[in-house]
């Protein structure tokens, strides 16, 4: 068996980069693959060497060769002829970012590219993604899907890059700060039209939380939320974008409605959760219109 293969915790591992993914909340989804690759790596690259100490002393990882190596955005480029060394001489080198997958909006990038051009093994250890999880289980159509990472803080360059995913009509997935997350939504409203969206916060957190709404009627939604935010916004509706305002709401107040209303009320959950559900598939009447059809329907 090859030194590549094995899997005995003896064993030394097979010398490359290993990408290796570490829990975004929850510490149970660290993998028995992941803690024996961070265990047993000759170097443990970290974005953050301290937030790395205090996650390896709480999941109780020991090292025979305790110590990180920092790659941050700041000094990735420099990081990677000392890594390809390090290489050459038959170690293996573990990376991780803050938190999830490395490499998909965190640094890791040029090091994977530098050494896949030199030869040199790289091996991704899965597991948590925030990307995947809050596609996995916000309710949205999952594919096509673009994952945009954090959106540009100048809004010329935020508005150009939705723009431009835009014609694509795929599901858009990003990360968003608190304190931007009004002023983006409105812009994706601006170019993307009334889409489903959803904001992910916490997730695999005790307080995980998923809101849902639509970007035609942004004033329907909790926007002052708190933590992580993860945002999808779902595909453009078959047919083509919809107006800002979404069709006739006499339209939707036909016997449709009253049967998708029925099938929410039978789903369960408080009066103004069912009236967000019903808003989502009958667009053009707001959570407040279809809160208060509810109260009159009993």
């Amino acid at each position: 068996m090859s030194p590549a293969s094995t899997d005995s915790p003896t064993a030394q591992l097979a010398p490359g980069l290993y990408l290796v993914a570490t829990p975004i909340g929850n510490d149970a989804d660290l993998s028995p693959r992941a803690r024996d690759v961070l265990t047993r790596a000759d170097a443990v690259l970290a974005e953050d060497t301290r937030r790395a100490g205090l996650f390896f002393r709480r999941l109780s990882i020991t090292r025979a060769r305790p110590g990180f190596f920092s790659l941050h955005e700041h000094n990735e480029i420099g990081r990677v002829p000392q890594v390809l060394e390090m290489l050459r001489q038959g170690q293996a080198v573990a990376l991780i970012s803050d938190a999830g997958t490395p490499v998909l909006s965190d640094p890791g990038f040029r090091l994977a590219r530098a050494c896949r051009e030199s030869g040199f093994r790289v091996t991704s250890v899965p597991g948590p993604s925030a990307p995947v999880v809050a596609l996995s289980a916000c309710g949205l159509p999952p594919a096509p899907y673009t994952f945009l990472g954090f959106l540009p803080r100048q809004k010329g360059q935020a508005k150009k890059l939705l723009a431009r995913h835009a014609a694509t009509g795929a599901t858009l997935v990003f990360f968003e700060r608190k304190d931007r997350l009004a002023a983006t939504l409105a812009l994706a409203a601006e170019l993307l039209g009334d889409r489903e969206f959803a904001l992910c916060r916490e997730l695999t957190k005790v307080y995980e939380e998923f809101i849902l709404g639509r970007l035609g009627r942004l004033q329907d939604a909790n926007l002052d939320v708190l933590g992580e935010i993860t945002v999808v916004i779902g595909p453009t509706p078959l047919g083509g974008p919809e107006p800002l305002g979404g069709p006739d709401p006499a339209s939707a107040a036909g016997p449709d409605l009253e049967a998708i209303m029925t099938e929410e009320k039978a789903r369960g959950g408080k009066p103004r959760e069912v009236a967000r559900r019903v808003a989502l598939r009958v667009p053009g009447l707001s959570v407040k219109e279809i809160y208060e059809r509810l109260g009159h329907n009993g």
